[in-house]
């Protein structure tokens, strides 16, 4: 990463301070995630808090698409609050309802999560549900190739998330998603967050509820993390710094002090971590630039001809419009055997360590513009 040529402090943060938002698509086929959001809102903050001893806020982003595609709303925002009850009775009223073409406004929804009220000091996550690509990334039924109506860019505001120290979990539901996933790969790994592949609703509650043990176990070892970043920049003459060598470095130090952290499991295996092709769509300024080079996995080519009739309008259980796909996600089970997610305590992995890592030379990133501004 280049540009990096002072030692700047991270903030520090609290483990047990979570500031957990969720990015709800809330078009026609979401209806199954959205009940299941819905009627398990409560027990994902009672497993969080007994497990985690966490002081726990919640927000949500409602999103939908642009007219002409969808005339109730782009997004509806519910800033952070401690009750339960009152983050109920938000998902309550959430209900899936159209979205005509197949991209949504899922840029307008991650600039809204990232204009939430975070606590500075808090293990910030988020938690975006999805099935459908942003616009401007080249869908035949895009009404907005260009991208956004609003102007605004999914890579820069992921970016800036990255710097605010928020963490982007992706759940692609599976298999709308497919053509794009390593898109939201790339944007999950951004943040130092992480693509969850789900092929039913069911899992949801164990992925949010998982994921936030996860991160929350992970954020006790950053300042050890950035302490070791920090001698590997200052160690850089030129400025740039290797990324896989600071990895390992870090990985190293943490195996040293024995560290432990939880880890998301799908169907008793680590999840997949990124892809050669997301790690290099991550480094584009903007969607511009991702949709010269972006390739949709060849299952796009099974979607083409059958029109964008991706959404329904509305009704439970929603409905893709879509025939299966085949998933690339790496599972030990077969595609009929039930999907299940857990949570296993264990050494720091190396692929842990490398998001660690990550997350840390984006918020120094933050830090050192800032000081490069005054």
């Amino acid at each position: 990463m280049a540009g990096i040529t002072e030692q700047p402090t991270l903030p520090k943060h609290d483990s047990t301070v979570l500031d957990l938002a969720f990015a709800m698509d809330c078009t026609g086929s979401m209806s199954s995630y959205i009940y299941t959001a819905q009627t398990n809102i409560r027990n994902i903050v009672e497993q969080i808090v007994a497990s985690e001893k966490s002081d726990i806020r919640l927000a949500l982003v409602e999103y939908r698409d642009h007219p002409p595609q969808e005339i109730t709303f782009v997004t509806r925002t519910h800033d952070f609050t401690s009750s339960v009850q009152d983050m109920k009775r938000w998902l309550d009223k959430c209900s899936a309802h159209g979205g005509g073409d197949r991209p949504e406004a899922v840029a307008d929804a991650l600039h809204d999560v990232l204009r939430l009220c975070w606590r500075p000091n808090a293990t910030k996550i988020c938690v975006l549900v999805s099935d459908a690509p942003p616009h401007g990334l080249g869908d035949f039924s895009d009404t907005f190739p260009n991208g956004c109506p609003n102007n605004l860019d999914p890579m820069t505001i992921v970016r800036s998330m990255a710097e605010k120290g928020i963490i982007l979990y992706t759940v692609g539901c599976e298999p709308s998603i497919t053509p794009y996933k390593e898109f939201f790969a790339a944007l999950a790994y951004l943040t130092g967050g992480q693509y969850v592949p789900l092929m039913g609703a069911k899992a949801l509650t164990q992925v949010i509820i998982g994921g936030a043990q996860e991160e929350i176990s992970l954020e006790r070892w950053m300042e050890d993390v950035n302490v070791e970043v920090e001698r590997a920049v200052e160690e850089a003459s030129d400025g740039d710094i290797n990324v896989e060598a600071v990895t390992r470095r870090v990985w190293g130090a943490l195996k040293g002090r024995g560290a432990r952290g939880k880890q998301l499991l799908r169907n008793r295996s680590a999840l997949s971590g990124p892809s050669k092709e997301a790690k290099k769509l991550s480094t584009y300024a903007n969607v511009a630039d991702v949709r010269k080079d972006f390739k949709e996995s060849s299952v796009s080519r099974t979607f083409r001809g059958r029109g964008s009739a991706r959404k329904t309008r509305g009704g439970r259980g929603g409905g893709k419009g879509c025939p299966r796909s085949r998933s690339r996600s790496r599972s030990p089970t077969k595609r009929s055997s039930p999907e299940s997610f857990t949570t296993e305590e264990s050494e720091i992995q190396i692929e842990q360590a490398a998001r660690m890592v990550q997350k840390s030379l984006m918020r120094k990133r933050a830090i050192i513009d800032r000081s490069s501004k005054k």
